[in-house]
């Protein structure tokens, strides 16, 4: 069993703090880096790396290799993460060169992104809405329920909605506050009658069982102190709901996943433009705002063309495409 994290402590240790200050004085969170780069401090450390120059490209790969990322993505990612830390000590001149020469892995054509249907989406909050209490969770079917109902009904980041807090809801106004999200933006994201009334009587039942329900304190939350933690709600995805719901997964696609319910919001929203006669060029903007992203081509890479937006499409430009001369036998 790992020691828990005690901060860095490898040679590393001073620059890699300093180098993620410096990014999130840009406004990025960084979070999923620090991960990596706690990967590569406890490496060092194991190694008894004792100098900057005992950091060698093979050392490096040797580090790479040892983290078993088979998937190339995957393994790719760590790669970018830390040949971006080392391209940052070359430019604050604390290396002459970055040791890190390896090449990324070809990646082969990418899978598309699993896309609930309504009918699935129905049937996540109900099983999520029977999950049993444990003397450490009181509450937990409703409770994950209502994170499900915001996931799927909003497309919020997971994130979001654990850092939900009580006072970021305004059941007079219909909206959520979105506080110092992903690059460090926040937003406001309204909602219909449908969510309110969950949202209501969600709070009305945490106020009943004594729970603190104003201000900061945390919306989601076992103890009313700290939230419900990501991968809380992750593995009670993976591991208590989805082998209840049976999906079949297409061919080329990604398993189902607590993110795609973001993909599938951002998917359904673009069909019931079309459905509606709106035209989607003219409200992206309005989308990429709701999602929290910084402009339209973030949006995009959300937007997985499925049969029903393929049909949509056709129908809707069937009228301009010039009509093809009967053939005459």
């Amino acid at each position: 069993m790992r020691a828990a994290w005690d901060g860095f402590r490898s040679i590393l240790a001073g620059h890699i703090e300093q180098y993620l200050a410096t990014k999130r004085a840009l406004g990025c969170k960084f979070a999923t880096e620090e991960r990596s780069l706690r990967l590569l401090d406890r490496f060092l450390v194991d190694q008894r790396v004792a100098r900057l120059g005992d950091i060698s490209g093979e050392c490096l790969e040797q580090f790479l290799a040892s983290r078993g990322r088979v998937n190339a993505r995957s393994y790719n990612n760590l790669l970018s993460v830390v040949r971006r830390l080392f391209d940052w000590l070359v430019s604050q001149q604390v290396m002459p060169a970055s040791p890190l020469q390896l090449r990324p892995r070809r990646e082969t054509a990418r899978r598309l992104p699993f896309l609930f249907e309504p009918s699935a989406i129905k049937q996540l909050l109900a099983e999520a809405a029977q999950l049993p209490d444990n003397p450490r969770s009181l509450m937990r079917g409703t409770t994950y329920e209502t994170i499900f109902a915001l996931l799927a009904g909003l497309g919020l980041r997971i994130g979001e909605v654990s850092r939900l807090q009580c006072g970021d809801i305004d059941l007079d106004g219909d909206v959520l506050q979105i506080r110092d999200s992903k690059f460090g933006k926040s937003r406001q994201v309204p909602f219909g009658p449908r969510l309110a009334a969950r949202l209501r009587a969600y709070l009305e039942l945490r106020e009943r069982g004594g729970w603190p329900c104003v201000g900061a304190a945390p919306l989601f939350s076992w103890n009313g102190t700290s939230p419900v933690s990501t991968n809380s709600i992750r593995n009670t995805f993976r591991e208590d709901l989805l082998p209840r719901l049976e999906l079949d997964v297409p061919a080329g696609t990604f398993g189902p996943r607590v993110h795609g319910l973001r993909h599938t919001f951002a998917v359904r929203t673009l069909l019931r433009w079309y459905r509606e006669g709106v035209a989607p060029a003219t409200k992206l903007n309005h989308l990429s705002t709701f999602l929290g992203h910084v402009n339209p081509t973030s949006t995009a890479v959300y937007l997985t063309v499925t049969s029903e937006l393929f049909q949509e499409a056709n129908r809707r430009f069937e009228p301009f495409a010039p009509k093809m001369p009967e053939v005459k036998s």
